[in-house]
């Protein structure tokens, strides 16, 4: 018999589906991980996916009830699928990733730090694997584009953007070839900023649709 011939849905095993998020973000010149509780320690937001429910739906969610987190614009990032990385059956689960301002966080969220590419502290599941593949697509957005989760707002100092990306690339860039690089998807503003006891520092925006070069890329990531 053809298969699949005479059968139903109902037939086949189905596994659960969950989702999973996240969140990174940058505090004290270095990179983090949103984290909650869990009964098996700390573990990133996550769900099981609801009858009727998307993806997206279920990781808004979760955000919410978990981690008090509203609005945040998200996407997906792989499908976790090791048929033993839940030990409570077959859990397929969608990792979801996503950067946001370290200030725009809920006071006393949990965070968990990076540290060679992975988080500094065990969390349960895969969760570990899915934070280290969100930081490294994270590295391929930004070294396509200028900040573009806004982690530093809409204007900042190119010392602001230059240490902005060492903590995310976890490299450092000497400031004449950061500068020549990133320069042309840069509009200045004609403002300066002042630091306490620094000089003023012009004051940069991101050049609409603007995208970084090739070389500016190898730097980064190199």
């Amino acid at each position: 018999m053809t298969e699949g011939a005479g059968t139903t849905l109902t037939d086949y095993p189905r596994p659960s589906v969950a989702v999973d998020v996240a969140v990174l973000t940058v505090h004290e010149s270095a990179l983090f991980v949103v984290t909650v509780d869990s009964p098996r320690g700390l573990a990133l937001p996550g769900t099981f996916l609801h009858p009727g429910e998307r993806l997206s739906d279920a990781a808004h969610r979760v955000l919410q009830s978990k981690a008090g987190i509203t609005a945040l614009q998200f996407h997906q990032i792989g499908m976790f699928d090791a048929p033993d990385r839940d030990d409570r059956g077959w859990v397929l689960s969608m990792a979801h990733g996503a950067a946001v301002p370290y200030g725009s966080l809920p006071i006393g969220v949990k965070v968990v730090r990076i540290e060679d590419d992975r988080p500094s502290q065990p969390l349960a599941f895969d969760h570990s694997d899915m934070a280290v593949l969100a930081v490294e697509d994270l590295r391929r957005r930004y070294a396509s584009n200028i900040d573009p989760s806004l982690l530093l707002g809409e204007e900042f100092t190119l010392l602001e953007l230059k240490q902005l990306y060492e903590v995310v690339f976890g490299n450092r860039f000497p400031k004449d070839t950061f500068r020549r690089h990133v320069s042309p998807a840069l509009d200045g503003t004609g403002a300066t900023s002042v630091a306490a006891g620094g000089r003023p520092a012009e004051l940069y925006r991101r050049k609409v649709g603007a995208v970084l070069p090739e070389t500016a890329s190898a730097l980064l990531r190199s």
